[in-house]
């Protein structure tokens, strides 16, 4: 235990020393480092890319020609193939314009144009980040219609229609006018008026933030983008409530979502916290499944609760919080990053862009960590499934989301290490059969 915490504060120190010391280089000198790192960052996920697209076999082995037909399985190869090689044009698109930035000081020069419309470093933070966002999200407009209209739809997976999509676009603009600039805002203040301790304060305020959203997501946002409606008595709502009551989960409402305004992929979840719980099903998903593999799914969800993972996940996002914080402090009142982006005096929000690309490398590493993590879970969730309820149901509705979706069943070793929140689809399919075989 001693050598533990003993590793933690040397790891504390090491990062703090890191970051201290950006206050005794060169402004220059910083810019490189930053371009560095964001240049690694590229590199890493074009690579991960790359070996993923690579590691796609076109033979079908047995185990999966029981439910993925050929023909069926070959499109996903082809789905896959598009969407990684799209991927590759998008992202070199996105650190061009970076790179262009950085280089050619394009952050100092927006925050030295602003300072002579805004004089509230408050206000100015908040239109920088704001011309920025809008900038960055028409820049990548083409790419989204492109990738929504042209090879979702090519695929069949697209319902999405041009008012949808931009109707989407201009409720997420409301949601960061009214959610995300107050939180900048008191964030910037609380950096101006109280100092280098700021992060305890304002990770209180990220911590409730986080709580808020956890319990009323379903209430409040998510009917901004979607028709949520009870699910009509019958057998389903009839078995889910069964088994809520075997299991003693407590349930409050079923609704179903209408997921395929947007998508004929399939989904199902359950949010809020603490006692009530209200669990959420896409249409496409009732309408492609039978009720007992409705009902595995649900009892996996419910597994997830059983095994406090979503405690669990909420207290280490917490932490994320106050971690990312105490490391930005160390930061954000150091010039010399802003006169590295270019700036002609300190600015908060350049900082805060600084920051964010020399943070990177940790927060990859607590991303890592955190898909390990997420990855046990899910095991343990079908574990749970199965044994309070049907592996075999569960293993059938794995199968048929998997092909429905075209998912990839061969995925590079790597790239599940990096990027899987969840395990390979026949890595869950053995764990399972495994607990047949315990269990049965």
């Amino acid at each position: 235990m001693e050598r533990a915490e003993a590793g933690g504060t040397s790891t504390i120190f090491t990062v703090r020393a890191f970051f201290v010391a950006l206050g005794l280089m060169e402004p220059k000198t910083i810019l490189w480092i930053v371009i560095s790192i964001a240049t690694a960052g590229y590199i890493l996920d074009q690579v991960l890319d790359w070996l993923n697209l690579r590691a796609m076999r076109r033979d079908v082995p047995d185990e999966v020609a029981e439910f993925y037909d050929r023909d069926r399985y070959l499109k996903s190869l082809d789905y896959h193939g598009v969407r990684t090689r799209f991927s590759f044009l998008s992202s070199a698109f996105s650190f061009a314009v970076t790179m262009l930035m950085l280089l050619a000081g394009g952050f100092g020069w927006l925050d030295t144009v602003l300072r002579t419309f805004v004089d509230s470093e408050i206000l100015l933070s908040l239109a920088f980040f704001g011309v920025l966002a809008l900038a960055s999200d028409v820049l990548s407009v083409p790419f989204q219609v492109y990738a929504t209209f042209v090879i979702e739809e090519r695929y069949g997976f697209n319902r999405t229609t041009p008012r949808t999509f931009i109707l989407d676009k201009l409720k997420g603009y409301l949601l960061g006018a009214v959610i995300g600039a107050p939180l900048l805002g008191l964030l910037i203040w609380l950096v101006m008026q109280i100092g280098p301790g700021f992060w305890l304060w304002f990770g209180v305020t990220a911590a409730l933030f986080v709580l808020f959203v956890n319990v009323f997501y379903t209430t409040l946002i998510l009917p901004l983008f979607n028709k949520l409606t009870p699910l009509p008595d019958g057998e389903l709502k009839s078995a889910i409530e069964a088994f809520a009551a075997k299991v003693n989960f407590p349930l409050d409402n079923i609704f179903v979502i209408d997921g395929s305004r947007r998508s004929s992929k399939a989904n199902a979840f359950f949010s809020g916290m603490g006692r009530r719980k209200k669990i959420v099903l896409y249409d496409t998903l009732i309408d492609k499944h039978a009720t007992d593999e409705l009902v595995a799914i649900l009892a996996h969800e419910v597994g997830h609760f059983k095994k406090k993972h979503i405690v669990q996940g909420f207290a280490l996002s917490v932490v994320q919080i106050f971690f990312t914080l105490f490391v930005l402090s160390l930061m954000v009142y150091n010039e010399s990053l802003s006169f590295a982006l270019g700036g002609n005096q300190h600015s908060i929000h350049l900082n805060l862009i600084v920051f964010s690309i020399l943070f990177a490398p940790i927060s990859g590493v607590i991303g890592i960590l955190m898909q390990m993590l997420s990855r046990k879970n899910e095991f343990e969730a079908d574990a749970y499934a199965r044994e309070h309820y049907d592996g075999p149901a569960l293993a059938a509705a794995l199968k048929k989301l998997s092909v429905d979706s075209l998912s990839n069943l061969f995925p590079h070793p790597l790239y599940v290490f990096f990027h899987y929140s969840h395990p390979p689809l026949l890595a869950r399919l053995r764990a399972i059969e495994r607990q047949e075989e315990v269990y049965g």
